[in-house]
C-alpha cells in the first residue's frame, strides 16, 4: 500500500462482525478492554500488594487506565501543537495511544517487577530459554500471539499502529533490529546489556525473537520516519504517560497505607539542599547526590543542576511540605488532599510535553520538558528509595520469589510426568503446542524448550491470588477440591 495512514490499519481483518465502533483504533482499543488478559491485572500488584495493605491501592489495572487516561491527553495536546511534525513523523492518533496504554502491562506477572526479574533468571537459566521473560515482550506475546479470539490463538488482530506503538523497547533482546541498539554509543534506554553477562542481551526489550516478524510488520509504515530502533511518536506518548504514571499515582499508594514517612524524605532532602556535591554518601542528602551525578552520567543530554536543584525544592515544598504533612487518615479532606496533589502534579506534566523531531538517542519524539523531567526523577526516586529499599517489603518480595520459584518446578514436573499426560490443564497444553509450533523442526531439544515458554506463559498468566492459590494446590495444603480447578 502507498497510503502510510492505510498501512497503519493494515491487518487480517479491521472491523469484524461483533465490533463496536467503526474506526479501527477504536476498535483495537474495544478488544483490548474486552480480553479477560486485561480483567486478570485486576489482581496483579503494581507496586504495594493489596492483600498485604488492607486498603484500596492502584493495582495494574488501575496503573493501565490512568496510562490510558494520561496518555490521551498528551496525544491530543501535541498532535493540535505540532499537526505537519506529527503526520511526518507516522501519526499521533489518541485512540492509538489509548489503546497501546491499555495494553502495555498485560502481560506483567503475578507480583509486579518483581515477578517479573524471577521469571527472567528462571527463564534463561534453568528453562535454557535464551530470551528469557520480560513484561514488555510478553504484553506483545499476548496479543500477536497467545490470546485466545474465537477457536483460534490469533492475538487480537491490531493494526500496524496500535502493535507499533505498544512496543516501547523496539527491539528483540539480541537479533533485531541489525546492528543491535545496545551497542549504540549510547545505548536507547533499557537497550544497555544484562550486568555481568555480555551474552545476554538487552536488560529491557519489546518482543521475543517468536514474534520478530510481526514486529517487522507492525513497524514497516514506520520506516524512512523513525529510526529502527526509535519509537514510534505514539509509543513515546505512552512510555511518557507511564512515567507520568508512575512517579504520581504510585505515590498516592504509599502515603494512604502510611508507608512515606515525611521525615524520612525531608531529611534527605533539606540535607542535600544545604550540602549539594559536598554531600557524604554514606548520609542524608547523599543518595540524591548520587542520583544527580547519574543523571549527568546517563542522560546528559538533558541533565542541568539548576533544574535539579528547582526540582528537589518543588517536591520538598508540594510532597514534604504538603501531601505528607498530615497523616493519611482515611477523612474526606484527606482524600482531597490526595487527589489534589495527583490532579495538579499530572496536569502539569502533561501540558509540559513537546514533540521533537531529531531527540536524543535516550529519549523519544515526546518528552517532557527540561523542568518537568527533572521533577519526575526526583518523584521517582522517592519512591525507589524510601518504599521499594525497604527491608519489610523485600521480606515480603523474597518469600513470592519463592513461591514463583516452586511453582515454575511444580508445572514443569507436572508437565514432564508420563503418568499424567491425560490430567493435564487444556491451556497449559495449548500453550505447548503454541511454543512447539513456533520453533523450527530439528531445533535441539524442542519440547522441552517448548514446555518451558508454556510453564512461563502460564505462570505470567495468573494473578497474584490464582499464584498463591494454585502452589497450595500443588503442596497439598489447600482443601478446595473443585474451586481449585478454576485456576486452571
Amino acid at each position: 500500500m502507498d497510503d502510510p495512514r492505510a498501512q497503519r490499519l493494515f491487518g487480517d481483518s479491521l472491523v469484524a462482525p461483533g465490533d463496536l465502533a467503526q474506526s479501527p483504533f477504536r476498535v483495537d482499543r474495544d478488544r483490548i478492554v474486552s480480553s479477560p488478559f486485561l480483567a486478570r491485572l485486576a489482581g496483579v500488584t503494581q507496586v504495594i500488594s493489596p492483600g498485604g495493605s488492607g486498603l484500596l491501592v492502584h493495582n495494574r489495572l488501575t496503573h493501565s487506565l490512568k496510562v490510558a487516561q494520561v496518555g490521551r491527553a498528551i496525544a491530543e495536546r501535541v498532535r493540535a501543537a505540532h499537526p505537519d511534525l506529527s503526520e511526518k513523523l507516522g501519526g499521533c492518533d489518541p485512540d492509538v495511544v489509548e489503546a497501546a496504554a491499555l495494553a502495555h502491562d498485560l502481560g506483567h506477572p503475578p507480583f509486579g517487577h518483581l515477578g517479573e526479574r524471577v521469571l527472567d533468571r528462571l527463564a534463561r537459566q534453568r528453562l535454557g530459554l535464551r530470551d528469557g521473560f520480560e513484561g514488555n515482550a510478553q504484553s506483545y506475546r499476548i496479543v500477536t500471539s497467545t490470546e485466545i479470539r474465537g477457536q483460534a490463538t490469533i492475538g487480537l488482530n491490531l493494526t500496524n499502529a496500535v502493535r507499533a506503538a505498544i512496543l516501547k523497547y523496539p527491539w528483540t533482546r539480541t537479533t533485531h533490529p541489525e546492528p543491535h541498539p545496545r551497542f549504540m554509543d549510547p545505548p536507547p534506554r533499557g537497550a544497555a546489556g544484562v550486568p555481568d553477562d555480555p551474552d545476554g542481551g538487552s536488560l529491557k526489550f519489546g518482543a521475543y525473537s517468536t514474534e520478530v516478524g510481526d514486529v517487522r510488520a507492525a513497524r514497516a509504515p514506520f520506516a524512512g520516519r523513525v529510526a529502527d530502533w526509535q519509537q514510534t511518536v505514539e509509543a513515546s506518548v505512552m512510555d511518557t504517560a507511564d512515567d507520568i504514571a508512575y512517579a504520581i499515582h504510585d505515590l498516592e499508594d504509599v502515603h494512604r497505607v502510611g508507608v512515606l514517612q515525611q521525615g524520612a524524605v525531608a531529611s534527605e532532602l533539606m540535607a542535600w539542599q544545604r550540602w549539594g556535591s559536598e554531600s557524604d554518601p554514606a548520609r542524608a542528602g547523599g543518595a540524591i547526590e548520587s542520583l544527580r551525578r547519574q543523571l549527568h552520567r546517563k542522560d546528559g543530554w538533558i541533565a542541568d543542576d539548576e533544574a535539579f536543584a528547582d526540582a528537589v525544592e518543588l517536591v520538598r515544598a508540594e510532597l514534604v511540605d504538603g501531601l505528607l504533612a498530615r497523616p493519611f487518615d482515611g477523612s474526606l479532606e484527606s482524600e482531597a488532599r490526595v487527589a489534589a496533589f495527583s490532579a495538579n502534579w499530572t496536569h502539569r506534566l502533561v501540558i509540559s510535553a513537546e514533540m521533537i523531531g531529531q531527540p536524543a538517542v535516550r529519549s523519544g519524539h515526546v518528552q517532557l520538558s527540561r523542568a518537568q523531567w527533572h521533577e519526575v526523577q526526583v518523584l521517582k526516586f522517592v519512591q525507589n528509595r524510601f518504599v521499594l529499599e525497604r527491608p519489610d517489603l523485600a521480606l515480603h518480595q523474597r518469600g513470592q520469589a519463592r513461591l514463583l520459584a516452586s511453582l515454575v518446578e511444580a508445572l514443569l514436573a507436572w508437565l514432564t510426568d508420563p503418568d499424567e499426560e491425560q490430567r493435564l490443564p487444556r491451556r497449559l497444553r495449548d500453550l505447548v503446542e503454541l511454543a512447539e509450533s513456533e520453533l523450527p523442526a530439528g531445533t535441539p531439544e524442542r519440547l522441552s524448550r517448548a514446555r518451558g515458554r508454556a510453564v512461563v506463559d502460564f505462570v505470567a498468566g495468573l494473578t497474584d491470588g490464582q499464584a498463591v492459590g494454585l502452589m497450595e494446590a500443588l503442596s497439598g495444603r489447600s482443601r478446595q477440591l473443585w474451586t481449585d480447578a478454576l485456576v486452571l
